[in-house]
């Protein structure tokens, strides 16, 4: 029960902040506005997020409180797939939001990427990731089923409310191989991106430092201060990202784990999508001014 509440109070606090996102990402299209290059990636994030939390929170609360036979074969199928394909869209938009603001902040770079940087060539390259993830997951329904009430279940790895079918062992390491070294290429390029913000953020502190030097309480800039919350973005879904690996390594190398261990797998690898939206809200100009 204890862990059923928490697991719906993580999905129905994340689920509210992205709605609340997504709808105000989306109003200038109600105003006849186009969305801005920034916002459109956001909006892809806002709405990969809603994905991973539609189709791991609901399922995982719902076995939390004792719903255990709930799906059939094309439901567990299909939570699945969302689920994958959710979750691969967050990392690739997330790094493509920090390489974005890492090439905004150097004015010499954005000039020459002026034209890519625009909302065609963001849309373009946020459909490429989807398109992308779409295709990389087809498997993942192949070797998921419904779950098993029957006792034998010697032959397929049981979750707790699906059921996935054995596959071999070659086929398992190459999906395994492809889709790690897809991760750490977007967490690398999150991490060069993230190191050099900061390294543009302190000289350009270094530099202003001599004109604040008479004010106590100098403002940041609308750059910065975007510069500072894609920071906090990164580096939060890096440590949950690293976090959440650790834990399904070590539930893939105990025979027999914990269910507090799984429990705690699930939740932190649901904390960004919850967490990202508040962060997002509290540094919103429109929100302070509203």
């Amino acid at each position: 029960m204890e862990i059923g509440i928490i697991f719906l109070i993580q999905t129905g606090v994340g689920i509210l902040g992205n709605s609340f996102l997504f709808g105000l990402y989306n109003f200038p299209l109600f105003t006849g506005h186009k969305l801005k290059s920034k916002d459109l990636i956001l909006n892809q994030l806002v709405l990969a997020n809603s994905l991973v939390l539609f189709s791991k929170g609901i399922p995982q609360t719902m076995a939390a409180f004792g719903w255990k036979y709930f799906l059939d074969d094309i439901g567990c199928k299909v939570v699945f797939y969302v689920h994958r394909v959710g979750r691969g869209d967050s990392l690739s938009i997330t790094c493509l939001l920090s390489g974005y603001q890492a090439f905004k902040i150097h004015s010499s770079i954005c000039r020459v990427m002026e034209l890519r940087m625009s909302p065609k060539g963001i849309g373009f390259c946020c459909f490429i990731c989807w398109i992308l993830h779409l295709l990389l997951n087809i498997y993942v329904p192949l070797r998921m089923t419904g779950p098993l009430n029957s006792k034998n279940l010697s032959l397929r790895k049981t979750y707790v409310y699906c059921s996935g079918l054995p596959q071999d062992k070659f086929i398992g390491s190459l999906n395994a191989t492809v889709f790690s070294f897809f991760d750490y290429v977007c967490l690398s390029l999150m991490v060069w991106a993230s190191g050099s913000m900061v390294l543009v953020l302190l000289r350009h502190k270094q530099q202003v430092q001599h004109i604040h030097s008479h004010s106590r309480c100098p403002r940041p800039s609308h750059k910065d201060r975007a510069t500072r919350t894609i920071l906090i973005l990164v580096s939060s879904f890096v440590c949950c990202y690293s976090l959440s690996s650790i834990l399904s390594l070590c539930i893939v190398l105990i025979l027999s784990p914990d269910q507090w261990l799984v429990n705690t797998a699930v939740f932190v690898t649901s904390c960004f999508q919850t967490f990202s939206p508040f962060v997002l809200i509290s540094s919103d100009m429109r929100v302070s001014r509203f």
